[in-house]
């Protein structure tokens, strides 16, 4: 009799646990409401084209902005020509350090801080961004003594986070899948001596909808398939519906586009806005793997929007 009361308990305990963890898993919030626009990358519409990225992100009520563009003034001039108020954003997502992302930043601030001193005034980044390189000076080092005069604030993450309510950041991503992002030439400084700079800071955003995941890249030096294992990993095992910003497939062959593509079926891709480093003619490989079309599956441009409302609104050079 005591074993099966135990027995009992124990099954009990058990039911128990299962129940609050699904409880947690219903609890992940989904938002409503979400734009995301892309405001630097090579093609344009209007404005500026450039070798770099940046995209506002205007989800339930909340601008952020992704990543800052190349030269000092591209990302001011397309925001003033597509006439998007960058004024009232107060959160930056910096992807990783490079200048083709970071460049922007002074200017931006600077010139908005004189309308809002709370603009652009939180930054966020992976844990890395500041390590010292060999060979060439980090600016973010720079940038981060400056802006921190200021009042701007940095907050650095190696695990995700979610910093509102549907709103996730990866923090950093185990590279499982042999994708080498990365130029290979470029070196670490540390206490142990000079290590390989795989750009361990890059970071994604990651925003929970009713149709699954929207991820924003910059660069996905880390990999797009070991971002999204990350994602489902970490944040919660969901489909993966839209992927947006540069991917860094350029000079990928047709092997690892197909693993790549066979890997984005597996996570449910339905829609991708590829960009900056994702590489034209890789694009179009992938929209041909993934069997879809020229509305769900496009190269990124200055002006063009992602949107749960409208769905991808490709500007008219990437139709």
């Amino acid at each position: 009799m005591k074993s099966q009361l135990l027995l009992s308990l124990i099954c009990s305990f058990f039911i128990l646990v299962s129940l609050q963890a699904n409880a947690r898993e219903v609890k992940l919030h989904q938002v409503s409401e979400l734009k995301v626009t892309t405001l630097s990358t090579m093609l344009a519409n209007r404005g500026i084209g450039e070798w770099g990225y940046a995209a506002l992100i205007e989800v339930d009520g909340r601008k952020i902005l992704f990543d800052t563009g190349n030269r000092p003034q591209t990302v001011l001039q397309n925001a003033k020509e597509l006439r998007i108020d960058l004024s009232d954003v107060e959160d930056v997502i910096l992807s990783h350090n490079h200048g083709d992302h970071t460049g922007g930043f002074e200017t931006l601030r600077a010139h908005f801080s004189e309308q809002n001193s709370k603009a652009l005034s939180r930054v966020h980044v992976g844990k890395g961004i500041f390590n010292k390189r060999v060979g060439r000076a980090n600016r973010m080092l720079a940038m981060k003594n400056t802006l921190e005069k200021q009042g701007v604030v940095f907050n650095e993450y190696t695990s995700v986070k979610e910093i509102y309510p549907g709103v996730w950041l990866t923090g950093n991503v185990a590279r499982v899948h042999p994708e080498r992002n990365w130029g290979g030439r470029g070196r670490i400084e540390t206490s142990h001596g000079h290590i390989e700079d795989n750009i361990p800071e890059d970071m994604s955003l990651v925003i929970n909808t009713k149709d699954g995941f929207v991820l924003i890249s910059g660069c996905g030096h880390a990999g797009i398939i070991n971002t999204m294992e990350h994602i489902v990993k970490h944040i919660h095992p969901g489909t993966i519906t839209t992927a947006i910003g540069g991917f860094h497939l350029m000079n990928a062959d047709d092997k690892h586009l197909t693993w790549t593509a066979d890997k984005l079926k597996y996570f449910g891709l339905q829609n991708m806005m590829g960009a900056h480093c994702t590489g034209i003619n890789s694009l179009y490989t992938l929209r041909r793997l993934l069997a879809s079309n020229r509305k769900q599956v496009v190269v990124g441009s200055v002006g063009d929007s992602f949107s749960l409302r409208e769905g991808v609104k490709p500007g008219g050079i990437a139709r």
